[in-house]
């Protein structure tokens, strides 16, 4: 395996994480959102993810980590009753999305410290192929 393929992929690991910080802040920012109708109200988003190794001859072999998709969450969303909301259906309930924020906080920080991870690799790889060079000299 080449020494650069480490950057292809810590930056697909990056970019995953990316994806999945995005998730996150998104079902945080929808956490208290409310819908009259409980087929219509927000839904939690989870990037699905799926390890990459390819090989394409017997020297050449891909390796990543790509996002296989976004699913949503089927738990069923919390219903309050406020008959007095604008939003609230006939009986007078109105409904909440399926969202955890104290597990989002949690999938938050543990896919910034992957992603700074990444980073760290992709550093000190650079910093062991510039030694590498100044052997050299």
């Amino acid at each position: 395996m080449s020494s650069f393929k480490i950057f292809d992929i810590a930056g697909s690991g990056m970019s995953a994480q990316s994806v999945r910080l995005n998730t996150t802040a998104s079902n945080l920012a929808n956490a208290e959102s409310v819908s009259g109708d409980p087929n219509q109200v927000y839904k939690a988003r989870h990037p699905l993810f799926e390890a990459v190794r390819a090989n394409l001859s017997k020297d050449n072999t891909t390796q990543a980590v790509r996002v296989r998709g976004i699913v949503e969450n089927q738990a069923a969303p919390s219903a309050h009753y406020e008959p007095g909301n604008p939003l609230a259906d006939t009986q007078g309930y109105v409904y909440s999305p399926n969202v955890n924020t104290v597990e989002e906080m949690v999938d938050m920080i543990s896919a910034s410290r992957a992603y700074q991870n990444n980073v760290e690799v992709m550093n000190t790889s650079k910093d062991l192929l510039l030694a590498t060079l100044k052997l050299g000299q």
